[in-house]
């Protein structure tokens, strides 16, 4: 109850039957904290001295006690039972002047953070506490609330450490009829590895050349993390295989430096991905890719796609006609890749290769200059040279043999007998000569090679045709069959030489036989079927005399020749005595490596020549296998001398 100091409630006086000095005298009141007892005649008030707290005492009893006059002495006692009634006297108190709480951030919604607590030693409405925040800010409304009876601050919104690490919320306590009180709450914020670490690239060359060194920077990179502690801590790293690494530099920031050597032929670009991973749990990363080009440079030289080539072309090709094409490659790029082709300067058969082949400069296709001949030269070598347009530039060669492959061009050349001027070349064939003997040979070569040069001989005309045969190959004329009486002395043979080519060429020439033992039984040569005119007779008889001359010394020369060279080479004779005169062969003739028609395995000497008006008579001898032996050729030509020696004298 609201009573006031000084507040007065009346007390019914006491009776007692008594009168005079044994009726009531006075009045006691019992000592006590609040009243005291005020007695004015008969008016009896006990007086409120201090306030009344209900809180501390709700009742109270008080004694009074009334005293007669009497001897002895008689008193009444009456107990005044006091009750305190409540007055709102009592704002709400809180349990704590101020609440502290720690929250996780992103904690779910209505997570109770902490509960405040205040009393009202109020009774009834008056200790009715409700509670509500004081004056706070919009964030706090937002993101906590407070249950007006209870008491409990839940979350209701997005609770961020990187946005505020803490709270401080007024809490007010207010009972029912208006009295508070306010208390504080600090809410820590604690972090949560929730946000992952950032990567910021700060600085980038790019593209870097290839030729770049090892340990050159070529990026700078910025990792933040906006947790706190262990949750901040980051490491940084990129993929494995790439000539690149991280090095840390200042306080979250690292060098993208090169390790190795660059090669833009092998890789041209770098998808490089770096990763920052914190020591959070668990631990939360992040990455970026970096993007990095690398420029050529010119450090490749062209490069052949064949160690050699070859080109193989027909003689009496057309000029211009391509040969064969060279590809070279450079892995540069742009110009330091672009190839340009040239033949290097040298010479071909003493003439500048230019003047042979050309080249096309971006293309690489090699075309001939002139027509070639293959019994000029049959292959030979340039060197290819590729070239790319960088600066410096680089090169390589390569060869590119060029092989001429023959062409049936070139007929059948008879070297004997002499198929020069109006002269001709008799033989003499013995009269006892048997079938099958050799009576002379017909030798001819083809300039071609191969099967254009293989060469085939063939009697197209005789004067008998069944006297005399030619071997098909070796040019060989022998008897068919024994030489008769009845024979005509005058032979006559019209030989063809082919060869096998396609088409096929040939050349002819005419062979005159004298069937005799004896010059001396030759009839005059006039009715020879020359039909020679007289008039060329005297000269041909010179020429036979200075021919004799000529060759007799010739022969002595050759004897003494053949005596030195007896020992070195034992040498080998035909059945008959033909002689070719060596100036019949033509230097370039005297082997054709085994491809022509004229081995190696004939040598022809001439001995003798001898004439009677107008002919010519030589005779040979040959190296053949399958002729005589050394020591029966001296004795041939023992025999051979005393011959001469009766046609001198004729």
């Amino acid at each position: 109850m609201l009573a006031i100091i000084g507040a007065r409630f009346v007390i019914e006086e006491a009776h007692d039957a008594d009168v005079g000095q044994n009726s009531v005298q006075q009045y006691n009141l019992k000592k006590n904290d609040n009243f005291i007892l005020s007695v004015n005649g008969n008016t009896i008030e006990v007086v409120l001295e201090k306030e009344l707290d209900r809180e501390k005492q709700q009742e109270m009893n008080l004694i009074l006690t009334a005293l007669d006059g009497g001897s002895p002495q008689r008193s009444g006692t009456l107990v005044i039972h006091v009750t305190v009634l409540d007055a709102n006297d009592n704002a709400p108190v809180f349990s704590q002047a101020v609440y502290k709480a720690s929250l996780p951030e992103n904690s779910r919604l209505d997570t109770v953070v902490i509960t405040v607590s205040a009393s009202d030693a109020d009774e009834g409405v008056n200790g009715d506490v409700t509670y509500d925040f004081g004056h706070v800010t919009e964030e706090v409304k937002k993101i906590f609330s407070i249950d007006r009876k209870v008491g409990d601050i839940r979350v209701i919104g997005v609770v961020d450490y990187e946005t505020t690490t803490s709270f401080e919320i007024r809490v007010k306590a207010k009972d029912g009829l208006g009295l508070s009180s306010y208390a504080k709450v600090m809410i820590s914020i604690t972090d949560v590895n929730d946000n992952a670490p950032v990567v910021n690239l700060k600085s980038l060359t790019n593209p870097i050349p290839e030729n770049t060194p090892p340990g050159t920077e070529v990026g700078i990179i910025n990792v933040q993390d906006r947790d706190s502690g262990n949750n901040r801590q980051v490491r940084c790293s990129i993929q494995q295989g790439f000539p690149f690494k991280l090095v840390p530099s200042i306080k979250n920031y690292y060098s993208l430096v090169t390790t190795g050597q660059l090669d833009r032929e092998l890789l041209s670009d770098y998808n490089i991905t770096i990763t920052a991973t914190d020591q959070g749990s668990p631990p939360l990363s992040s990455s970026k890719s970096v993007q990095l080009s690398v420029t050529d440079i010119n450090d490749n030289p062209p490069v052949f796609e064949e160690q050699s080539y070859s080109a193989y072309v027909s003689e009496n090709n057309k000029p211009g006609s391509t040969l064969c094409s060279v590809s070279a490659r450079d892995p540069d790029w742009r110009q330091n890749g672009t190839v340009v082709y040239s033949l290097l300067a040298g010479e071909v058969n003493g003439a500048p290769v230019s003047s042979y082949l050309s080249v096309n400069g971006d293309t690489g296709v090699i075309h001939a200059v002139r027509s070639f001949d293959y019994e000029q030269f049959r292959s030979f070598k340039v060197h290819v040279m590729a070239r790319d347009n960088g600066s410096p530039p680089l090169s390589s060669n390569v060869t590119m043999s060029v092989f001429i492959s023959d062409v049936n061009d070139n007929s059948p050349q008879i070297l004997y007998p002499s198929p020069e001027g109006n002269s001709f070349m008799t033989e003499l064939v013995p009269k006892a000569a048997h079938g099958g003997s050799l009576v002379s040979k017909v030798i001819a070569v083809d300039a071609d090679s191969g099967q254009n040069a293989w060469l085939s001989y063939q009697i197209v005309k005789s004067t008998d045709p069944g006297l005399f045969t030619i071997g098909v190959h070796s040019g060989e004329i022998r008897t068919q069959r024994d030489i008769s009486e009845s024979d005509s002395m005058k032979q006559n043979l019209v030989v063809a030489v082919k060869d096998n080519g396609q088409p096929s060429l040939s050349a002819t020439c005419s062979m005159y036989l004298l069937i005799s033992d004896n010059l001396a039984e030759v009839p005059e040569l006039k009715d020879l079927s020359y039909n020679e005119s007289n008039s060329k007779l005297t000269s041909y008889l010179i020429i036979a005399l200075v021919s004799v001359s000529t060759f007799f010394l010739t022969f002595i020369i050759i004897i003494l020749g053949l005596r030195f060279c007896r020992r070195r080479k034992p040498r080998l004779l035909f059945d008959g005595a033909v002689a070719i005169p060596s100036g019949y062969l033509p230097p370039n003739y005297a082997d054709v490596d085994g491809t022509g028609t004229l081995r190696s395995a004939y040598n022809y000497d001439a001995y003798l020549t001898t004439g009677s008006r107008t002919s010519d008579f030589k005779f040979v001898t040959s190296y053949n296998d399958n002729t005589l032996p050394f020591s029966s050729t001296l004795s041939s030509q023992n025999s051979f001398f005393k011959c001469l020696e009766q046609k001198l004298v004729y």
